[in-house]
C-alpha cells in the first residue's frame, strides 16, 4: 500500500513551531520502528503517476491526462497546464499563493482567457476548461521541466519555475502577462471585492497523452489530479476515506490523504498540529495496531512535497526495542 500524505515532514521552521509539547504516540512508535528514507519530491501527481505505471516525459504528463478528465480529447497534441494563480510580492521574495484561495468563477476565466489570447495569439493560448485548470496546445514539445503547482503552492518561486533550453522564452512571456493582467478588468472588480486578484499562469505537467496502463489498484482521493490519473488508468477511484479500514491492510493500493496540505503549503503550525492529531486517532492508531498484517511489500507513508517517506514492513510489528523520539526530531531524521 502507497499512503501519500503531503507534508506529513515539514520544513524545520514548522515542526519547531507545532510539534511543542504535541503527542502522538502511535505515529512516534511507527517513525521509530520503520526505516524513513528519501524520496522524489516531484508531488503526488508524480507518485501516483509511478505507481499506476505512467512513464515520465520530460514532465509527468498531467496536462493531457486531466484534460481528458475535464472533456476535451488530447488526440497526439502536447498540452501544457497554465493554470491562474496568485503571486504574492514579499520583501525578500515572491510566494505562489494557494490557487483554491482565488475562488474564480468560469466566466472569469474565460474573460481572462480571451484577453490573452487576443494579446499573444496562438503564442500563448490558454484553455480554461475549468476555472482552476487552463491548458496550451503546442505545435511543437517545448524543452521544459517544470514543478507542479502542488508542490510550488506557498514557495518562493525562483528556484521552482521552469528550467530548460525553453525556459526563458517562457519567463519572458510570463512577465509581459503579468504587465496586462494588473490592469484587467476582472481583476479590478476582483480587488475592489477584496478578493485576490489572478496576476500569472504557473506552467506544469507537460507532455503528449501516455500510453494507457491497466491497473488493477484501487486509488482513494479526493484531490482532482489523482482522481483523473486513476480513471485514465482504468483503476477504481473512490473518495479517501476518513480513517484506516481494516480491509485496506495487505493491499497495493493507493491512498492520497490531504488533511495537512492547506497548513503545509501556508506554514500555519496550529492547522498542521490539528490536523496530524486527527490523522492519529483516525490512521496511526489503527495502522499500529495492523502492522503484523500488512503485505510482504510492506506499506509506505510518503511525502513526495518534502522528500521522504517511511517503509513500514510486517516485521516491524515485533521490534519494541525501537524506542520513540521526540516527534520534531524523528520527522526530520533520514537514514
Amino acid at each position: 500500500m502507497l499512503l501519500l500524505i503531503p507534508h506529513l515532514f515539514p520544513p524545520a521552521r514548522l515542526l519547531e513551531a507545532a510539534t511543542h509539547n504535541l503527542r502522538v504516540p502511535a505515529l512516534e512508535i511507527l517513525l521509530a520502528r520503520g526505516s524513513l528514507q528519501p524520496c522524489p519530491t516531484e508531488g503526488c501527481e508524480a507518485a501516483v503517476c509511478q505507481s499506476l505505471g505512467i512513464a515520465r516525459q520530460r514532465d509527468w504528463p498531467l496536462a493531457p491526462i486531466t484534460l481528458e478528465a475535464d472533456g476535451r480529447t488530447a488526440d497526439d497534441a502536447y498540452w501544457l497546464r497554465a493554470d491562474p494563480v496568485h503571486l504574492r510580492v514579499m520583501r525578500d521574495r515572491i510566494v505562489l499563493a494557494d490557487s483554491s484561495a482565488l475562488d474564480l468563477s468560469q466566466l472569469e476565466a474565460e474573460a481572462l482567457s480571451a484577453s490573452i489570447a487576443q494579446h499573444f495569439g496562438d503564442t500563448l493560448h490558454p484553455v480554461p476548461l475549468h476555472p482552476q485548470r487552463w491548458y496550451l496546445q503546442l505545435t511543437h514539445p517545448p524543452r521544459l521541466t517544470t514543478t507542479p503547482l502542488s508542490v510550488a503552492t506557498g514557495r518562493d518561486i525562483d528556484p521552482i519555475q521552469p528550467q530548460g533550453e525553453d525556459a526563458q522564452r517562457y519567463r519572458t512571456l510570463l512577465n509581459e502577462l503579468q504587465m496586462l493582467l494588473f490592469a484587467h478588468p476582472v481583476n479590478q472588480a476582483r480587488e475592489a471585492r477584496g478578493e485576490l486578484p489572478v496576476n500569472s499562469l504557473w506552467l506544469w505537467g507537460g507532455g503528449v497523452k501516455p500510453v494507457v496502463t491497466q491497473a488493477s489498484v484501487y486509488v482513494y482521493a479526493r484531490d482532482a489530479e489523482a482522481c483523473a490519473i486513476g480513471r485514465f488508468c482504468s483503476a477504481q477511484v473512490c473518495p479517501a476515506p476518513s480513517k484506516l479500514e481494516p480491509s485496506l491492510i495487505g493491499r497495493g493500493d493507493v491512498i492520497q490523504l490531504d488533511a495537512l496540505t492547506p497548513a503545509g503549503q501556508c506554514g500555519d503550525a496550529y492547522g498542521w498540529r490539528e490536523a496530524l492529531g486527527a490523522m492519529e486517532k483516525n490512521w496511526f492508531v489503527p495502522l499500529l495496531g495492523a502492522l503484523g498484517r500488512i503485505g510482504p511489500q510492506g506499506l509506505h507513508l510518503s511525502d513526495p512535497v518534502n522528500g521522504k517517506t517511511l517503509h513500514l514492513r510486517r516485521a516491524d510489528a515485533w521490534k519494541i526495542w525501537r524506542r520513540p523520539k521526540r516527534l520534531m526530531y524523528s520527522l526530520r531524521q533520514t537514514d
